[in-house]
C-alpha cells in the first residue's frame, strides 16, 4: 500500500562459512505490517533478537539448498511452535522445497501447532501481497536457484487540491476518496449533479519501491535484465574481491566488480554487497570495486544494519 515503510534487515552476510562477525545469508524485509525473510541461514533466530525484530515472520524465500541459506528454519519454526504460532507459514523455493519441508518436519520429531507449507516456484512466477508482490527470476550458482525481486505496486499521481476545488470537489472527505482511485459526485450550482473521476486530479502514476536480493550468482545483468531495472535496492553476491574474479567464476559467484557492473547495468539506485567470503577481514577492496564499476551508493552492511528504502519521486 502507498505510503508504508520499507526496511531491510541484514542478519547473516557471510559467504558459505560463518565467522565471529558475520552470519549465513539472511535477510528480512519489512514492508508495513508483513515481515518477509530472504533466505534463512544458521543462527538467523539469534540475529532476529539482537535486531529486536521479533519472531512474526509472514513468509520464507528460499535462493537454492546450499545448507548456509536455510539451516536457520530449522531452529526458528520450533520457536515459533514454542511460542503458540497458530497460523500457517509458507515457504518458497526452487524445486526441493516440497522435500525440504518433509524433512524438516520428520527431523524435528515435534507436532508444530501450525502448518509448514511448501509452494515451489520457477523463474517468472510472482506471490501477491497486499500493496506489492514478489517475482522469482533465474540466477546462475550450478544448481536450481532463484533471484526475488519485490516489487511495489504504482503509486497514485500527485493530488492537485487547487483544481478539485475548481471542479467543486469541497475539502474533506472526498479529498481522500480520489486519492484512493475513487469516483465522487458532486453538486453543481445549478442544483445538478457531477462526477469527478480522479484521472481529473491525479497526477501521472508514481512507481513504487523495488528491492532485488540475488541470492548466490554469477553477476546477474548477465543473464537477463527484464524487468530487473531501477531497483531501489540491489542486494548482491559479492563473495570475493576483483582480485579473485576467476575464482569467482569457478565457484558460480560474483566479485565486488562484477556486482557493481551488474548494478550499473540494471541502474539499480544503491547497492548493498553480500555473501562475504571468510577470508576476508576488511571490506575496503569490495567497496573500491564495486565503485569503480557503479556510480550510485555502495554499501557494505555489516550484520544486523537496517537500510531504509525512502520513496523516490
Amino acid at each position: 500500500m502507498a505510503g508504508e515503510t520499507l526496511q531491510v534487515y541484514f542478519l547473516g552476510t557471510a559467504g558459505a562459512l560463518p565467522t565471529p562477525n558475520r552470519n549465513p545469508s539472511c535477510v528480512m524485509v519489512r514492508h508495513g505490517s508483513d515481515t518477509l525473510l530472504f533466505d534463512c541461514g544458521e543462527g538467523a533466530q539469534q540475529q532476529m533478537m539482537r535486531a529486536r525484530t521479533g519472531f512474526l515472520v509472514d513468509a520464507i524465500f528460499i535462493t537454492h539448498w546450499h545448507a548456509d541459506h536455510f539451516l536457520g528454519v530449522l531452529g526458528l519454526v520450533q520457536t515459533l511452535a514454542f511460542n503458540g504460532r497458530t497460523e500457517p507459514l509458507v515457504i518458497y523455493g526452487p524445486e526441493g522445497v516440497h522435500d525440504f519441508v518433509e524433512y524438516t518436519l520428520k527431523i524435528g520429531r515435534t507436532k508444530l501447532g501450525f502448518d509448514l507449507q511448501p509452494v515451489q516456484l520457477a523463474p517468472g512466477m510472482a506471490v501477491r501481497f497486499s500493496g506489492y508482490q514478489v517475482e522469482a527470476f533465474a540466477t546462475s550458482h550450478g544448481m536450481p536457484s532463484l533471484g526475488y525481486a519485490l516489487r511495489e505496486d504504482a503509486r497514485p499521481g500527485r493530488f492537485d487540491r487547487e483544481t478539485a476545488i475548481s471542479l467543486g470537489v469541497p475539502p474533506g472527505p472526498l479529498f481522500g476518496r480520489l486519492q484512493r482511485g475513487e469516483s465522487v459526485t458532486v453538486m453543481r450550482d445549478d442544483g445538478g449533479e457531477v462526477t469527478i473521476t480522479p484521472d481529473q486530479i491525479l497526477g501521472t502514476p508514481r512507481p513504487g519501491r523495488m528491492i532485488i536480493y540475488t541470492g548466490d550468482t554469477r553477476p546477474i545483468h548477465r543473464l537477463h535484465t527484464e524487468g530487473l531495472e531501477g531497483a531501489d535496492l540491489l542486494i548482491h553476491d559479492a563473495t570475493f574481491d576483483d582480485l579473485e574474479r576467476g575464482r569467482a567464476a569457478e565457484v558460480y559467484h560474483s566479485s565486488a566488480g562484477e556486482a557493481g557492473e551488474a548494478a550499473s547495468a540494471l541502474k539499480s539506485h544503491s547497492l548493498a554487497l553480500v555473501h562475504i567470503s571468510s577470508r576476508y577481514t576488511s571490506m575496503t577492496n569490495h567497496i573500491r570495486d564495486a565503485e569503480e564499476k557503479f556510480e550510485g551508493e555502495v554499501l557494505a552492511p555489516s550484520d544486523l544494519t537496517m537500510v531504509e528504502v525512502p520513496f523516490r519521486e
